[in-house]
């Protein structure tokens, strides 16, 4: 079992900016992708961007420029640098990872942390 802690979340005036972190516990899995997506009220989870072990990373269209994803594989723990921030990013902001064991991929996520940004 994986367990997924984050934190940074909360309210901030648009165009501000907040710094999401996500660890990653467990023992006997390889935590291989991490990322994070978000729901707002009234609609579906939708990807913020994802990032592999080897620190590729993959990010929805319009949220590139404005957010990046990092990651320090020793702490397993991914990080959301979100800037410019805009009333439209208001939303649960959950992260996820993909962990190997024994040659079988599990998906765990985050319980989630609120990001409210204020116009």
């Amino acid at each position: 079992q994986v367990q997924l802690v984050e934190s940074g979340g909360g309210l901030v005036q648009a165009g501000g900016s907040l710094r999401l972190s996500c660890a990653a516990s467990g023992s006997g899995f390889s935590i291989t992708a991490m990322g994070w997506y978000r729901q707002a009220p009234g609609k579906q989870r939708e990807l913020v961007a994802t990032i592999t072990r080897g620190t590729s990373t993959n990010y929805a269209g319009p949220l590139k420029g404005r957010f990046t994803i990092s990651r320090d594989n020793a702490k397993n723990t991914v990080y959301l640098q979100m800037n410019s921030l805009k009333p439209e990013d208001t939303a649960v902001y959950y992260c996820y990872c993909n962990a190997v064991s024994s040659f079988r991929v599990y998906d765990y996520w985050g319980q989630g942390t609120q990001v409210t940004v204020s116009s």
